[in-house]
């Protein structure tokens, strides 16, 4: 097993003054700026625009973005992983996702100005900055697994007070279609005891994934009409008995790719897939690597 690696925060905050132009410059990451002292004149997506004290940007990965001081301008600046932020979308409309696929086709449509100023004003901006200083103070230190819960308390302070200022395009998704997305994990839950019948399909799903399964066989063993089996799961899973078994054969390829020496294709076909091209797709879904791409990438990090 590789050592753990505690250098790489998903979230870091710093604070700067600039006297001088800056960039233009794209980073891969999202920015959330704060302006705390000073002015600029700000060019990105949006054209040119001034910025001052009580304004927000919000910039997406890979989004250019210069300024030019007016005078001197000191600003906070919360950096933040991709993959983080899109976690934090996955669960906050988690009755809309299923997964961190569907959260990045969500955010893509939701969020369709990747490049915003947000003017808040000076007495709002002005209830950020001890969470902002903490916030640097807490990055500066590093140690971002003992800080985890401070850190998170305080971006989700932050951003209590930021986000209703950004501007977001409204969609909907249908629970019909949530039930047929696949692959994905269940993510439509009710805190609900589980019938009987329907714990008994998924745990025989569990058992047997590299069973040929169809929905009347599923059907059968748990004495069930098709029809009735996929409206009850669907209820319990958010997924219907087909989809979920594909993120079963999803994991176990994956654990097969990592902890044996199986060829791909051998592991496919261990875990019920026996059209390549087929696993290969519904794996990439799932993962967001081919199957080869992600036993390359787990012997790189051995």
């Amino acid at each position: 097993m590789p050592p753990m690696r505690f250098d790489f925060q998903p979230l870091v905050a710093r604070t700067r003054s600039f006297h001088r132009p800056v960039g233009p410059v794209a980073y891969d990451c999202v920015k959330v700026i704060v302006v705390r002292d000073g002015s600029a004149i700000l060019f990105s997506e949006f054209g040119q625009k001034p910025v001052k004290i009580g304004d927000v940007i919000l910039l997406g990965a890979n989004v250019l973005c210069g300024s030019e001081p007016e005078g001197h301008i000191t600003v906070t600046t919360v950096y933040l992983d991709t993959d983080y932020v899109l976690d934090q979308v996955r669960w906050q409309y988690a009755g809309f996702l299923e997964d961190r696929l569907n959260a990045q086709g969500f955010a893509d449509t939701i969020y369709t100005e990747p490049a915003q100023i947000l003017r808040l004003g000076e007495d709002r901006a002005g209830m950020l900055m001890p969470w902002l200083d903490e916030l640097v103070s807490l990055s500066i230190d590093g140690n971002f697994v003992r800080h985890y819960y401070r850190i998170h308390a305080l971006w989700f302070q932050i951003m209590y007070v930021v986000a209703p200022f950004i501007k977001v395009s409204p969609v909907r998704v249908s629970p019909s279609q949530r039930a047929h997305i696949r692959p994905t994990l269940p993510r439509d839950r009710h805190f609900a005891p589980l019938r009987a019948d329907v714990r008994r399909a998924a745990d025989l799903l569990r058992e047997n994934p590299a069973q040929r399964w169809s929905l009347n066989d599923l059907a059968a063993e748990v004495h069930l009409s098709p029809s009735r089996l996929s409206s009850v799961f669907v209820d319990a899973y958010g997924k219907t008995p087909l989809a979920f078994l594909t993120m079963i054969r999803s994991e176990r390829l994956a654990k097969c790719l990592r902890e044996t020496d199986l060829t791909v294709t051998a592991a496919m076909h261990q875990v019920g897939w026996h059209s390549r091209s087929h696993a290969t797709k519904l794996f990439q879904q799932y993962v967001g690597l081919t199957p080869g791409d992600y036993r390359r990438l787990r012997v790189q990090a051995v």
